[in-house]
């Protein structure tokens, strides 16, 4: 028994019949209007829906497969978004925000959202550090095999921690440089991991994504093995589809 509607994102027009998505529960997803907005969903056979890796590219998936078929404007909807009537939507929504989401889909029109994510190998750097501070490199070694002063301990990891943050802004200045100029809008996150030093989004001309690839291309080329770089160039405009 149907439970309402589970909403994923808002289009620009209807979707056709003959676009087929598959949405949560393995169900049609359809359109629906409101006012001017075109809201996808598909029935909801649940309540409340887990925050599962599963439930999550279920959702993420809708949103990229609408942008494969053309609709290339959309604004995406938070997981997990159930409703039981549309006048929920209505209420909380479409007519409290309207003008909001007019200005976020004119500022959508013709643009897409990429990522890049860094990561590096935090023992490597500490040892490229070392290799490059000889000075640095005597102090520390000789912290092994004799009892130091907590002072003298707190100093020497002070320094290996200040060599770290040069060296690590040293590569997010790289990626500054080479990438800031090609997007109209950036966006920097908060890293999620103790690896991961830099985490970016761009909002970019939909029709650049070509050569701003190429650019993460030619950085990761010149690091080498030194950095781990996750680019992702097709996803749903998360970040810059914020309701301020």
């Amino acid at each position: 028994m149907s439970k309402g509607f589970y909403l994923y994102g808002i289009l620009t027009e209807p979707l056709p019949e003959s676009i087929k998505l598959e949405g949560m529960d393995k169900l049609q997803v359809y359109s629906h209007k409101i006012d001017i907005f075109n809201f996808l969903y598909s029935e909801a056979k649940q309540e409340k829906y887990l925050t599962s890796r599963r439930n999550l590219l279920c959702h993420e998936k809708v949103l990229e497969d609408a942008m494969k078929e053309g609709f290339r404007t959309l604004i995406p909807l938070r997981f997990g978004l159930a409703i039981k009537t549309w006048e929920t939507v209505s209420e909380q929504l479409t007519i409290p925000y309207k003008e909001k989401l007019l200005e976020l889909f004119d500022k959508l029109d013709g643009r897409r959202e990429v990522s890049v994510k860094v990561l590096w190998n935090n023992n490597s750097e500490i040892q490229a550090l070392l290799a490059s501070n000889p000075t640095l490199k005597e102090k520390r070694d000789a912290m092994e095999g004799r009892a130091m002063s907590m002072d003298g301990v707190i100093e020497i990891g002070q320094m290996i921690e200040s060599g770290l943050q040069a060296r690590k802004e040293e590569v997010i200045d790289l990626f500054r440089d080479e990438l800031n100029a090609l997007a109209e809008e950036v966006i920097e996150s908060d890293t999620m991991t103790e690896e991961m030093i830099y985490n970016a989004a761009y909002l970019i001309p939909w029709d650049s994504e070509s050569q701003f690839g190429e650019k993460v291309e030619a950085i990761d080329l010149k690091f080498g093995d030194r950095l781990r770089i996750r680019y992702n160039n097709f996803t749903a405009p998360y970040t810059f589809a914020q309701l301020s």
